[in-house]
């Protein structure tokens, strides 16, 4: 029997589905949403079994891994019984949660029993006045602690994620790192995307590539490029005589797009074929006009695939190119 995959007009395969659950979060960071923000109405989010039905048709054309994203997909009420049923898929090579870390000291335990097997956690910073100041939420030792009960808990490899900004925190890329290589963690350095209007801070002065982060670290520590592949955009470096491996994220230095493997579907249900374009498919209209069409909603999926771009185009500068908010993606 022909079982079709998603092949884009590049010819490239899409393996990797970013999930949002909800476009909700308990923290605010300056990076990624408003500090006023109106979320989306419940009815307007897809419902757990919608959300199902949507990974369920991935898995059917060959996507092999899902991260499961949001808001911050941890606050999303029930969100156990969707993982739990994505655990039990054998075709899943992998299933992976990014999360600001707030719940893991409750929920890693859990987590983890429901098969999810890699968590990214955000944390832009090791001080506490600064870690408010991003995240617009004195909660660091909470995350810190979620952390450690991550660790504990025994998940196949927890990775940091960090957002470096000049004269914000760049200062720290050697104590996040130093932190990670103590704790076995992986880390990222990210180059922040020009993604919803802010106004905390002017992205081009702030703006941090990561070839200058990667200079900083080079200055303590050894790197040496490393052959991983996750199916994300990082680009990996082993630091030498550590377990820990630095991953850099370059939208504007590095263009990470020539082996895309990934398309998003946000929590509203739009599927977003790149970062860096406005343009999106609403998968919820078709779902609920026709619940339960499965093979409707794999041919809009196949179809959409044509329409994915070569590439984006962000430019270090000030002009928002796309007008939503990471939040609202699913990072």
């Amino acid at each position: 029997m022909h079982n079709p995959q998603l092949v884009d007009p590049f010819g490239r395969r899409i393996t990797y589905l970013r999930l949002s659950v909800t476009d909700r979060c308990d923290f605010r960071c300056t990076y990624c949403m408003g500090e006023d923000m109106v979320f989306a109405p419940r009815a307007q989010i897809l419902s757990l079994e919608e959300l199902y039905a949507v990974a369920d048709a991935f898995i059917g054309l060959g996507v092999r891994r899902i991260r499961i994203t949001g808001g911050e997909p941890l606050v999303r009420k029930n969100l156990l019984s969707l993982l739990a049923r994505l655990g039990r898929r054998d075709e899943l090579e992998d299933l992976a949660i990014t999360t600001n870390g707030s719940q893991l000291a409750e929920l890693a335990p859990q987590l983890r029993a429901a098969g999810v097997a890699r968590l990214n956690i955000s944390l832009d910073s090791l001080r506490r006045e600064r870690f408010a100041a991003f995240t617009r939420r004195d909660r660091l030792e909470q995350v810190l602690a979620g952390i450690d009960a991550a660790r504990a808990a025994g998940f196949r490899r927890i990775k940091l994620n960090t957002v470096v900004q000049k004269g914000r925190n760049d200062d720290e890329v050697l104590d996040l790192l130093e932190f990670a290589m103590a704790r076995g963690l992986d880390i990222s350095f990210i180059e922040e995307m020009p993604l919803g209007d802010i106004s905390s801070h002017s992205r081009q002065a702030t703006f941090c590539s990561s070839d200058e982060v990667r200079e900083r670290i080079a200055q303590r520590h050894a790197l040496v490029r490393s052959n991983r592949a996750t199916g994300g955009p990082s680009r990996y470096w082993q630091v030498v005589g550590s377990a820990t491996q630095v991953g850099f994220i370059s939208p504007h230095s590095h263009n990470f797009c020539g082996d895309c493997n990934r398309v998003r579907v946000t929590a509203e249900g739009k599927l977003v074929l790149c970062l860096g374009h406005d343009h999106a498919l609403d998968l919820k209209a078709l779902i609920r006009r026709y619940p339960g069409d499965r093979e409707r909603l794999r041919g809009a999926l196949l179809d959409a695939l044509r329409l994915k771009p070569e590439r984006h185009h962000f430019a270090n500068d000030e002009q928002v190119q796309v007008v939503r908010f990471m939040s609202m993606t699913g990072g």
